[in-house]
């Protein structure tokens, strides 16, 4: 019996963006408990086992279809959306699992972070813009209160998941100029990606007309719209042979 269940990065949303490993371990599957519309349907065509949708499930809930299966001799996979070692909710998920002395395998996935930048065709560091990505996410129903005030006083990119519904709120509390760039990014990678180029004065009303109020990330900084960056060391001059 295979007493692990693989907990697999579904990746940002196209169904080509899943690692090798991810896609091996679905096809392999006999169950995919999967994290409801956050995951393109796409990607769950890849198994042919059941598939649960945990949207609304409890953690026991989920934890017990899952143990179930195992106990049954079946391949399980918990299939989150990006990498789920952010926003996951992963550690308590493994610790329940720990009460039924069932093991847990990680397989990463790209995060929609790095999908956005993709959309955005730019990086998320530039040399002589910012040397650094913070990631964070606003005050909410499991977070009592944020630090993107004090976060965005460091003038470096900053990548916030989670806060489209709150981006009026958000850019209210963003303490750098008021024409620093933004954009937000609806479902990076996806076939509706939608991309809302603005700056922290404009932003919310823009996203508000367009009628986005999930599934996408808020990115702010420079990198958005990449003016006065320094080359490359790397590019700048002449390197020795490696």
């Amino acid at each position: 019996m295979d007493d692990k269940i693989a907990f697999v990065g579904a990746g940002p949303g196209n169904a080509k963006l899943i690692t090798v490993l991810g896609k091996e371990k679905l096809e392999e599957a006999d169950l995919v408990v999967y994290a409801g519309s956050l995951v393109n349907p796409e990607v769950l065509e890849y198994s042919k086992g059941k598939k649960v949708d945990s949207y609304g499930m409890t953690l026991e809930e989920t934890t017990k279809v899952m143990v179930d299966a195992i106990n049954e001799g079946k391949k399980v996979v918990r299939l989150h959306s990006g990498d789920p070692s952010l926003y996951g909710s992963i550690i308590e998920q493994m610790e329940e699992l720990k009460e039924y002395d069932v093991e847990v395998e990680r397989v990463p996935g790209v995060s929609s972070v790095f999908a956005v930048a993709s959309a955005l065709n730019t990086q998320l560091t530039l040399n002589g813009v910012s040397d650094s990505l913070i990631i964070t996410r606003p005050a909410g129903k499991t977070l009592g209160e944020d630090k993107i005030p004090a976060l965005s006083r460091h003038g470096e990119t900053m990548a916030i998941f989670l806060g489209t519904q709150k981006i009026e709120q958000i850019m209210e509390k963003l303490e750098c100029p008021s024409g620093t760039p933004v954009a937000v990014i609806y479902h990076a990678s996806w076939d509706d990606e939608q991309v809302i180029y603005g700056n922290v004065e404009t932003i919310a009303q823009k996203v508000k007309e367009a009628g986005i109020q999930r599934s996408a990330m808020i990115l702010i900084g420079g990198v958005v719209d990449p003016k006065n960056y320094r080359r490359s060391h790397l590019y700048g001059v002449h390197q020795p042979p490696l």
